[in-house]
């Protein structure tokens, strides 16, 4: 399992980008953590993203699977 964010798996990131609408860009994904109460490891995992419109949530698993 690949491990990420605090020794966790990818989909730690994802449980602070729930309610996210997507398409979303980065900002937006930043936006909504920051409002889940993100730590700052996960802001700073998204920040690491690439900038460019997400259709879904699989869209930012993959970008931050490659990046992370």
């Amino acid at each position: 399992m690949t491990r990420g964010v605090g020794g966790e798996s990818p989909a730690n990131v994802q449980k602070y980008l729930e309610g996210a609408d997507y398409p979303a860009d980065k900002q937006g994904l930043m936006q909504k953590a920051k409002q889940n109460d993100a730590p700052s490891e996960v802001i700073g995992a998204i920040e690491d993203l690439p900038s460019k419109e997400y259709g879904g949530p699989q869209d930012v698993m993959k970008e931050y699977g490659q990046t992370h």
